[in-house]
């Protein structure tokens, strides 16, 4: 009876299965959830798969049926035609971070004044301006919507080039393939290449959110994930990568 009894004790001691999990990630967010895998390796033995694109990539393979268990966009719209679809479990969804959209230059230059829409054209000339997908990728999105409230849009369209997603928009500046582009705050503090000329001012363009939400069917330990998010080891990783950090 004793020896049942020691027996049970241990099953019930014992630790719970390593936590292995799909994730898929916008782009903007490589780097910050390199370093989340390791944390959360380090803290449950489980590993995290990780997967980045565009949101608008993302949202295509999740609805195709492409296996995952946590996504987390760049874009509020993108998770509504998940919830929409049914492909999430919308009472996991939650807004986790912000971001901040600025002017890049491949070369170490002044800064400029976005409200001097003549300083601006000046500066940038006929050279190409690095966008993500200007109708489908949320920093493509965001970067029109900005440029259109500076009333800059109509006069630069022409010398878009436009990437699969933001990375790509940043690689095509720091390269020098584009003298100019518009990224996230926290791809050009990835990039040492970059220059930061200019922050957008918050109200030219949407508000950036990055919605984060478990998948129908998603490995229960989906919702470990979520709230190890929330965690302060968590947030002070994705606060280092230049992220806010969305107050529940």
């Amino acid at each position: 009876m004793l020896l049942r009894t020691c027996l049970a004790w241990l099953i019930l001691a014992a630790p719970a299965p390593a936590a292995d999990l799909t994730v898929f990630a916008a782009a903007s967010l490589r780097g910050a959830m390199d370093d989340i895998a390791a944390a959360w390796a380090s803290e449950t033995g489980g590993t995290l798969t990780l997967s980045f694109a565009g949101s608008s990539a993302i949202a295509r393979q999740v609805q195709a049926g492409a296996p995952a268990d946590l996504v987390i966009l760049a874009n509020t719209a993108w998770m509504d035609v998940l919830e929409d679809g049914g492909e999430i479990d919308p009472a996991t969804r939650t807004d986790l971070l912000t971001n901040r959209l600025v002017l890049i230059g491949a070369r170490p230059e002044p800064p400029v004044d976005l409200g001097d829409g003549a300083a601006v054209l000046d500066r940038i000339g006929e050279a190409r301006l690095a966008l993500a997908l200007v109708d489908a990728v949320p920093a493509g999105i965001y970067a029109r919507a900005g440029l259109e409230t500076l009333g800059l849009w109509d006069a630069l369209q022409g010398q878009v080039v436009q990437s699969d997603n933001v990375r790509g928009a940043l690689a095509l500046v720091a390269t020098g393939a584009a003298p100019y582009g518009v990224v996230y705050a926290t791809d050009a503090v990835a990039e040492p290449r970059v220059t930061v000329l200019a922050e957008f001012p918050a109200d030219t363009h949407p508000a950036i959110l990055y919605p984060a939400a478990a998948l129908r069917g998603a490995d229960p330990a989906a919702l470990d994930l979520l709230g190890f998010l929330g965690r302060p080891v968590a947030g002070a990783i994705l606060s280092g990568h230049g992220f806010g950090l969305v107050q529940p």
